[in-house]
């Protein structure tokens, strides 16, 4: 039986948006509206793996759970991975999903999509998310990581062959917006954060691009309509506030 947790990883050290996951967005930071989004999912206990203690407060004094992790650590899936064996060391929870913090307005049905994914992909260590690229500026901007993958029709997920920065695959058919959320089977996540970082993830600033190098299969959920925006500039945050506004999300 499979035992899914949700585990948000943050930290206040930003680059463009400093402070961003205590971010005032309709009256809450920004971790906490993340965490309603994750509690709505349905899927398994939240847990945020905070960088540093106001964000933990934050999240604690809004009745969510969270867990101090190195502030040293390199990388999201670090601090997931960490977070993990402080609050199950005896790892009952053997799925996991790396949620962002700087996803506020995430319809919470695509984390269950990533369930599914997995279910569709039993020999997948990995499941993520890939929206079909709409707009026509996306196509080559290097900002919008392409997921190369093939779905078949009706297919609940398909494999990715490759990320990149660049525009592919070339010729007529969809390109594919991915959507930097993961679903890990708890020996798969061990696994990846153990590896050094892998040529091809350092050279395309990728970190998923590690696992492919060594071997892993990660599935790949379509998303209807638009991807979700994440925070990552004022702008980013001023629309956030909007769409909760629009939604009437208190």
């Amino acid at each position: 039986m499979t035992r899914p947790i949700i585990v948000i990883p943050a930290r206040m050290a930003s680059t463009r948006l400093p402070g961003k996951p205590l971010a005032d967005i309709g009256g809450k930071p920004m971790i906490v509206r993340v965490c309603e989004r994750a509690v709505a999912a349905a899927m398994g206990p939240v847990l945020v793996a905070a960088a540093e203690r106001e964000i933990a407060d934050a999240v604690q004094t809004a009745g969510f759970d969270a867990v101090m992790t190195d502030p040293a650590l390199p990388s999201g899936s670090d601090r997931v991975h960490a977070a993990l064996g402080i609050a199950d060391p005896e790892g009952i929870h053997d799925l996991v999903v790396n949620l962002q913090g700087d996803m506020p307005t995430l319809d919470p049905a695509a984390l269950q999509r990533l369930f599914r994914a997995m279910r569709a992909h039993p020999g997948a260590g990995i499941a993520t998310l890939a929206a079909q690229i709409t707009d026509p500026a996306e196509r080559d901007d290097p900002n919008v990581v392409k997921a190369v993958l093939s779905f078949d029709k009706d297919a609940e997920a398909a494999r990715a062959l490759y990320f990149t920065r660049a525009t592919a695959p070339h010729g007529a058919g969809p390109l594919w917006h991915h959507v930097g959320v993961y679903a890990y089977r708890r020996e798969a996540l061990g696994r990846f954060v153990a590896a050094p970082p892998s040529h091809l993830e350092i050279r395309e600033r990728l970190e998923q691009l590690r696992a492919l190098e060594l071997g892993m299969v990660i599935a790949c959920a379509a998303l209807t309509g638009p991807p979700p925006n994440g925070v990552d500039t004022p702008e980013d945050l001023e629309a956030a506030r909007a769409w909760y506004q629009r939604e009437g999300i208190v």
